[in-house]
């Protein structure tokens, strides 16, 4: 028997719906984060205690430079995960962009915008 060459078009119906769930998740949890970044989450009291100000500044600070790191690495898993929706739509969904061979279900599981087989990402690792 022949080596698969691509995902049916089951399969890639498949990773659609599992990428379009974490799709939602994502840009939700983005949008909190965003939220808490304008302070638009926040109806206490807290940030006008004049001892909030005098003891937490630099935390202030830390927070929201924390927070605008995590939202900027949500939209890279964000934009990730549609581009994935473009490949299932070009049905080269899952197809290891430096080997050409198909990756593992497993991977795409757990990783469902991964680009890469395991084996070249290692690859790729080690080499840095």
């Amino acid at each position: 028997m022949a080596e698969k060459t691509r995902y049916t078009d089951e399969e890639l119906e498949e990773f659609r719906v599992l990428i379009n769930e974490k799709l939602a998740v994502a840009e939700s949890d983005y949008k909190k984060t965003m939220d808490r970044i304008m302070n638009r989450d926040s109806n206490e009291a807290d940030d006008t205690a004049p001892t909030y100000h005098a003891l937490e500044e630099g935390s202030e600070t830390q927070t929201k430079e924390q927070l605008m790191a995590m939202a900027q690495r949500q939209q890279k898993f964000i934009q990730g995960l549609k581009a994935a929706l473009v490949r299932i739509e070009n049905k080269t969904y899952g197809i290891c962009r430096e080997t050409g061979k198909l990756i593992p279900k497993e991977r795409l599981r757990a990783v469902p915008h991964a680009t890469l087989s395991i084996e070249v990402k290692n690859d790729k690792k080690r080499a840095h």
